[in-house]
């Protein structure tokens, strides 16, 4: 794993610790104000029952009474707060606490639950319970009574009871409880109102002690869970982004280093992302270059294979020349021969060169096909007479063609000399011309009766210094491909294919002007 594998890894894990923080601090926040601002009154029944119970107290034990038994009680300790707002057990009491009981006190429904009572000496206190003193003291008498979560959830499941709750269990004014005395503690409160108080889980919308209510999740464990979270994704994304990046720093050495082989397809796959679709790219890139440097090496190879036979019967013939000097005239006609062999080579490879690096192009006049096509079947006459061929001329091409005159002829007179030259002693060369129907293009054909090609290498045969195996003339394999140049160059296609009975069929298609 490199540099970039851990520069993509910080800055993922940061953004996503950022991301955590910032919106976990946002939701925090928000919660903390809520809750501040939330008192939630408990409206539940045993509420109202210790609503009840505080009220009776205090209404004829004053509030001396009534603070002696919210002492001794465990859990359930109402709050009693006077017109001047303070608490009877000194116990602070949030403005948010006051707005919602005295809110209460307005609802017909539920105001049972929160209480003006009057004391004997007159004075008004506000009774209420808050939902914090709930459960207060449960877990403590539970462990005293021996009962455990198991024993609780063994009696829920017994009883049948939903939600997986025990059943609601009071303790009725002045009957004993588990421990065997009255009331709270086995006391009666003074001015002999007893006390009534909730004893074991509570039932209705109370919530259990194994309840989220009473067991909060420490804030660390979110906040753990999200950095592991984090590690782990930032470390599958980093991951996910330099592996690519890295094989194609590797294709990039393996290139410079002379390596032209495909190799980021075989590093990362098929996936559909732009990193590997560059990747495939630089592949396609690298493989074209590979082509053409083989194709370049090929040349080479070929134009030194062709030029050492001419240059060999030249250096025999000036040997010759010095050794029978009585044979000079001969040895300086086969100098001469040799070369104009070697000059229609090198003119040739360089007009192939031209026409592969762009530098020829074709010119914007308009040709007149039926003119050209006239004068090179009158020049491939006169040179097949001379061979024992001949050449026949079928179809008119009173068509237009937009490009360049010599360049378009010298490819057409390529591949009918190259027919001439194949042809069998006696044999026809047809030059066919005809307009395309339904299409402006103008098709031109040239049969022979030759060996034909190898169906192996007709898409080969455009190529420079092809040789076909069937083939038995001299020749330097540059014609067709000096043709396939031009006719592309003309926006037209070349293409080959045997015929039946033998020979080799070469059509040239070529882009009319409209009429």
């Amino acid at each position: 794993m490199g540099r970039l594998f851990w520069k993509f890894f910080v800055c993922i894990l940061l953004a996503q610790l950022a991301a955590t923080v910032g919106i976990g601090g946002a939701v925090w926040l928000k919660n903390r104000n809520q809750q501040a601002e939330q008192t939630d009154i408990d409206t539940s029944p045993p509420a109202e029952m210790a609503i009840n119970s505080a009220a009776a107290t205090l209404e004829f034990g004053g509030a001396n009474a009534l603070k002696r038994m919210l002492e001794n009680m465990d859990r359930r300790r109402v709050y009693a707060v006077n017109d001047a707002g303070r608490e009877l057990l000194g116990r602070i009491v949030s403005d948010a606490m006051l707005r919602e009981s005295r809110a209460l006190l307005r609802d017909e429904e539920r105001r049972r639950v929160v209480r003006h009572v009057y004391d004997p000496q007159g004075n008004r206190y506000l009774l209420f319970l808050p939902s914090s003193e709930r459960m207060r003291g449960y877990d403590k008498e539970r462990s005293l009574l021996g009962i455990n979560d198991r024993d609780v959830r063994m009696f829920m499941n017994r009883e049948g009871m939903p939600g997986g709750q025990p059943p609601p269990r009071w303790e009725q004014p002045g009957q004993p409880n588990r421990t065997g005395q009255g009331g709270p503690g086995g006391q009666m409160n003074p001015g002999g109102a007893p006390s009534a108080e909730l004893r074991g889980p509570p039932g209705g919308d109370m919530r259990g002690p194994m309840g989220p209510r009473f067991q909060p999740l420490t804030p660390w464990v979110p906040l753990v869970a999200a950095v592991l979270a984090s590690l782990l994704f930032s470390f599958l994304l980093a991951w996910y982004f330099s592996r690519p990046i890295q094989a194609l720093r590797q294709a990039f050495d393996a290139a410079a280093g002379g390596d032209l082989s495909p190799r980021f397809v075989n590093a990362t796959g098929k996936r559909g992302t732009e990193l590997n679709d560059l990747g495939r790219d630089f592949d396609r890139m690298t493989a074209r270059l590979r082509s053409l440097i083989d194709g370049q090496t090929r040349l080479l190879h070929d134009v030194s294979h062709e030029l050492r036979s001419p240059l060999a019967r030249l250096q025999a013939a000036i040997g010759l020349a010095h050794q029978q000097p009585d044979k000079m005239a001969a040895s300086m006609e086969r100098v001469e021969r040799e070369s104009v062999r070697m000059d229609k080579l090198v003119g040739e490879l360089l007009t192939l060169a031209r026409l592969e690096a762009g530098a020829i192009k074709a010119s914007q006049e308009e040709i007149s096909m039926a003119d050209l096509i006239d004068q090179i079947a009158d020049d491939a006459r006169f040179e097949a007479t001379s061979q024992q061929r001949s050449v026949t001329q079928h179809g008119e091409a009173d068509v237009i063609v937009i490009g360049q005159t010599d360049l378009l002829g010298r490819a057409i007179e390529n591949v009918v000399r190259n027919a001439i030259k194949h042809s069998p002693e006696g044999g026809e060369v047809q030059l066919q011309v005809q307009t395309l129907p339904g299409a402006q293009r103008l098709s031109i054909r040239v049969l022979d009766r030759g060996p034909g090609v190898a169906p192996a290498d007709l898409d080969t045969i455009f190529q420079p210094f092809f040789r076909s195996s069937n083939a038995s003339t001299e020749g330097h394999g540059l014609g067709l491909a000096i043709a396939q140049h031009v006719i592309e160059a003309h926006g037209g296609v070349i293409r080959a294919s045997n015929r039946e009975g033998g020979g080799l069929c070469v059509e040239i298609i070529l882009p009319v002007k409209p009429i």
